[in-house]
């Protein structure tokens, strides 16, 4: 991912009240890597206490700036996203999480975007939101809409981290023990368990051919290995091998 784009991305406080939030949005800033942080007349601003709750946060901390308006904090940004719990105003342009970060990286191309979250008990004025170029409104139940600043963050940058190709694109996948087993060892083991299952009585008044065509369903979509084939195979001749020792004895 191209450094510009993530350090084209601010994160822009309005009037923040509690300095434990204030070190949750840094934190999360620091998990999506990003390191611009703005904060307008917040209540408090206390960087040793902010980095004792989010550790190793020194970067963001210092590089922080603090300004007495909106207008001076956003002066240089290109694309303002604000943040809501519910649409306001219709004509304003609102956005799902994945639609605003698909919008803003587009838009950090061209100059700093700014994602702006306003105060945790009401959120942005409409005076806020109408410095904005378009709204989020991240999807809650009805009944308990309004998130914690830190979350309402999280969600946003998570969305814009991976818009920006954030991340490894292709998780690591299991890898087999051994190969595939073939037709005729495929064929070993359920023979295997059909003589084990058949020793013990286990089909009573069920067909067998329904037991094993069922059991041959959930192991063949399950596609073992080779040692995995050969561990189901073990099952049935050691049910026989315990009988004919019981019986011996």
């Amino acid at each position: 991912m191209p450094d510009s784009d993530l350090s084209n991305v601010v994160i822009v406080l309005d009037h923040p009240k509690d300095v434990v939030n204030i070190a949750g949005v840094i934190r999360v800033m620091m998990n999506f890597g990003l390191g611009k942080l703005r904060l307008v007349n917040p209540d408090e601003f206390n960087p040793h206490r902010i980095g004792g709750i989010a550790h190793r946060s020194e970067p963001v901390i210092e590089a922080a700036t603090v300004h007495d308006s909106l207008s001076d904090a956003l002066a240089d940004v290109s694309f303002v996203l604000g943040t809501s719990a519910r649409p306001r105003t219709a004509g304003r342009t609102y956005l799902r999480p994945r639609e605003a970060a698909a919008r803003v990286a587009t838009c950090v191309q061209d100059g700093p975007v700014a994602i702006l979250l306003g105060r945790e008990d009401r959120g942005l004025t409409n005076e806020g939101l109408d410095l904005c170029q378009a709204v989020s409104i991240i999807p809650t139940d009805a009944e308990f809409s309004s998130l914690n600043l830190a979350q309402a963050c999280l969600v946003l940058t998570y969305e814009i981290f991976l818009a920006l190709d954030g991340g490894d694109p292709v998780l690591p996948q299991g890898r087999r023990a051994s190969r595939p087993p073939t037709h005729a060892e495929l064929e070993e083991t359920f023979a295997a368990l059909a003589n084990g299952l058949s020793r013990i009585e286990f089909y009573k008044a069920r067909k067998p051919s329904s037991v094993m065509r069922t059991l041959r369903t959930i192991i063949s979509r399950s596609e073992p290995d080779l040692r995995e084939s050969r561990l189901l195979a073990a099952i049935g001749y050691e049910i026989g091998n315990y009988l004919d020792r019981s019986k011996d004895g």
